[in-house]
């Protein structure tokens, strides 16, 4: 195993230990939200607006240098990305108001959705756009504060199923996503579409954690994960 490859699993391990531990983590559980969590939130709005748009930018740049008629799907599949996860929040907050089993259902499609979502960050620990240890770092750092802010969602909406199954199936979904990257490499457009899929999904998931009026959220902390993390990528 190469000193890449072995930096990358031991990121998706830290990813896996993420999902573990968000649970335990009581102290974001306070309202006015955790300034923790706005500044988790902080951080992946820099990392979406100040890399992951740029870098859609360049792939749609690189199917029209290729000559493909349809790059315009770049942002088409980030549109979908987005909209297929909001379609999901909206479903589980219905489900929330109805019987017992159909909360149930809606925790595993609510699962089986963020799964998905892992699986591509853990393959994309091993096929991001840009090598080396500092894009690793940004990727790793924006995406594991990204975790934290999805999994507390996820521990609000569904408490004791996830607490007992979500997290550790979410762990197992990224750590998966990693042995992929090492057994398969997706053709370029391939890899394109689905990285404009998550990035798409990444932008919802991020805004609708931070946004709801009820969350109290800091701005305050909010800004300043923003800035820091935001200065650091445009220093970069």
């Amino acid at each position: 195993m190469t000193e890449a490859t072995f930096l990358t699993l031991a990121c998706a391990l830290a990813f896996g230990a993420t999902h573990y531990l968000v649970p335990k983590l009581n102290f974001l559980s306070a309202v006015p939200r955790s300034r923790w969590l706005s500044l988790s939130g902080g951080v992946a709005v820099a990392y979406v607006f100040m890399h992951l748009l740029p870098e859609l930018a360049e792939h749609e740049r690189a199917l029209a240098e290729e000559g493909h008629a349809s790059e315009i799907l770049v942002y088409a599949l980030a549109m979908s990305g987005l909209a297929v996860f909001y379609g999901l929040e909206q479903y589980v907050q219905m489900a929330k108001r109805s019987a017992s089993q159909v909360e149930t259902e809606a925790f595993w499609i609510h699962l089986g959705a963020f799964a998905l979502y892992n699986l591509l960050i853990g393959y994309f620990l091993l096929h991001r756009e840009e090598a080396g240890i500092a894009s690793l770092a940004i990727y790793f750092v924006a995406m594991a504060l990204h975790f934290v802010t999805n999994d507390f969602g996820m521990h609000q909406h569904h408490r004791e199923l996830y607490d007992r199954k979500g997290r550790w199936l979410l762990a197992l979904a990224v750590l998966s996503g990693w042995a992929l990257g090492l057994l398969v490499e997706l053709p370029k457009t391939w890899l394109i579409a689905t990285f404009s899929f998550l990035a798409g999904g990444v932008v919802l998931n991020v805004l609708k954690e931070e946004l709801p009026e009820e969350r109290q959220s800091s701005f305050i902390a909010f800004a300043g994960g923003l800035a820091l993390y935001g200065t650091l990528l445009a220093a970069l």
